[in-house]
């Protein structure tokens, strides 16, 4: 009996030791992390976009997620919702989060309809959209680091993060551990494709998810700036 009780104590322990054992092993790395690389410095705000509602919308203190649905808004319908399901809802609840979508203006009627389509039956309070000339949208990609072009109706597939800073936020290397291990070139994501759905619902979201980390342990003073990588040689080579 007494015999039994031993091991039952024994057992107990191990059981309340190990959670505590595993969590002691994480926490040295927890703040060990990479930071999400600096890719592009100085993106133009949009102070000088009309909004809805004529409310002030900037980049400036706010973590953006930033696409261009160019002149056919409902034409992009499959991006919009991808972003609203894979993004907007996995992170609205973060403080500061914000997505900012870029259209030209005179496309207000078909937002409407845009929005009948990918807001359902919520208010996407923290989902924007502003309005600009054309030369003002040209302008605004032009200051992101970007592989692709905006097509001829000034859309893009691809979405952006931009930071409180006014930072473009992405991975200088972009490659996977499985590419990096078989030795493929390195290549730069800047941005994230809204139609591969793996390529916004594993990249961007663990991109973000960092992102995130960052602020929150810069908020409690356990951030070291030092750490961030700014690729200012990526800057200058699209200058």
């Amino acid at each position: 009996m007494q015999q039994n009780k031993k091991k039952r104590n024994i057992v107990l322990g191990i059981l309340f030791f190990l959670p505590v054992a595993f969590l002691l092993m994480l926490y040295p790395a927890k703040h060990n992390y990479e930071p999400l690389n600096i890719v592009y410095e100085d993106v133009l705000d949009i102070k000088e976009f009309d909004s809805e509602d004529e409310e002030d919308i900037m980049f400036k203190d706010h973590i953006t997620v930033l696409g261009f649905l160019g002149k056919n808004p409902l034409q992009n319908v499959i991006a919009a919702s991808n972003l609203k399901e894979l993004v907007y809802d996995k992170f609205k609840g973060f403080k500061k989060f914000q997505i900012v979508i870029v259209i030209p203006k005179g496309t207000e009627e078909e937002v409407k309809k845009l929005k009948s389509e990918v807001n359902t039956y919520e208010d996407l309070k923290f989902w924007h959209y502003v309005y600009g000339s054309e030369e003002q949208i040209v302008e605004l990609y032009a200051s992101l680091k970007s592989q692709q072009q905006l097509n001829s109706n000034l859309a893009s597939e691809n979405v952006f993060i931009i930071d409180k800073d006014l930072n473009q936020r992405g991975r200088i290397d972009g490659r996977e551990k499985k590419e990096v291990e078989a030795n493929k070139p390195a290549f730069g994501l800047y941005s994230y494709n809204t139609i591969q759905v793996d390529d916004i619902k594993n990249k961007m979201s663990d991109d973000m998810r960092i992102l995130f980390t960052e602020y929150r342990q810069k908020r409690k003073g356990k951030f070291d700036d030092s750490n961030t990588r700014r690729a200012n040689d990526l800057k200058e080579s699209n200058e």
